[in-house]
């Protein structure tokens, strides 16, 4: 499991004023932590974090030398500055289902030889105990010909008996879909004009 390191934050001190010293701030949350706990955490380390793990992930989070199982519950992209502005973690208990997601990742999209890929979804959202938290699913669409289609139902989670899913299993995530050319044709002027007789 990986780990992050974080602080708590000072709430007298401005967020935006925090992240331009290198870091993001964040909250801990959870039913035995009352209240929360603010956080600010280096850019760095957690961007180091995010290449292998993503939203749904679990991880240890050790706040100020104390060690938390967490789940990763939000992140907060600023499409505007290219940076992450906030990330909140949930305390996990071991006897008490989650709610979370699964992040779907489309693999093998650039084989398909007919048609366009056309994603629908890359999250499900589910709940199970800790113990069976699932962050990813990877899904091969490689060998998809035109009008196949994948949907919830599809995923290896669906079989899972550890996992509660929260949605429609007939709920389609993607499919394979026929292209469409529109032909356009530009006429100039009245074509139903006759010649002018001199």
């Amino acid at each position: 499991m990986n780990t992050l390191k974080a602080e708590k934050r000072n709430m007298s001190i401005k967020a935006e004023k925090i992240r331009r010293e290198g870091y993001v701030t964040g909250n801990l949350f959870g039913r035995e932590i009352k209240p929360s706990i603010p956080l600010k955490i280096s850019k760095k380390e957690l961007h180091n974090l995010l290449v292998t793990e993503k939203k749904g992930g679990r991880i240890s989070l050790v706040v100020d030398g104390e060690t938390y199982d967490v789940l990763i519950k939000e992140i907060q992209w600023n499409g505007l500055k290219a940076r992450i502005d906030e990330i909140d973690f949930q305390a996990l208990i071991s006897t008490e289902k989650i709610h979370s997601v699964i992040q779907i990742t489309f693999e093998h999209e650039d084989r398909i030889e007919d048609g366009v890929f056309d994603i629908r979804s890359t999250e499900v959202p589910y709940r199970a105990y800790p113990a069976y938290l699932v962050s990813e699913e990877k899904v091969d669409v490689g060998q998809m010909k035109i009008n196949d289609v994948i949907r919830v139902q599809d995923l290896a989670a669906a079989s899972n008996k550890n996992i509660e899913l929260l949605i429609d299993p007939d709920t389609v995530l993607a499919s394979v879909c026929t292209v469409h050319n529109t032909i356009t044709t530009e006429i100039s002027g009245d074509e139903n004009i006759e010649p002018e007789l001199v």
